[in-house]
């Protein structure tokens, strides 16, 4: 969960929104937890789930990578992937 992703993806998140690097699978996942702007999204849903897998061995970061890119485009924040 620690290994760096192929490429980082930017977001906008916090209160008040902060562009945001996002590099790893552990940081996507805390980004998703602590501070993303909508809950209960199919595309965060899926991506939360997806990174448990990744930390569990049972899919790869790029996996999480994608479907953090997907969930970023659902709520709306993502500034570059």
């Amino acid at each position: 969960m620690q290994k760096p992703w192929s490429r980082p993806v930017v977001v906008m998140i916090g209160e008040p929104p902060v562009e945001t690097t996002i590099e790893t699978t552990q940081a996507a996942s805390w980004a998703m937890i602590e501070d993303w702007p909508i809950e209960d999204e199919p595309a965060l849903d899926k991506a939360l789930l997806i990174c448990a897998d990744v930390s569990k061995g049972k899919r790869a970061d790029e996996d999480a990578r994608q479907a953090f890119v997907a969930a970023a485009v659902e709520a709306g924040i993502l500034v570059g992937k």
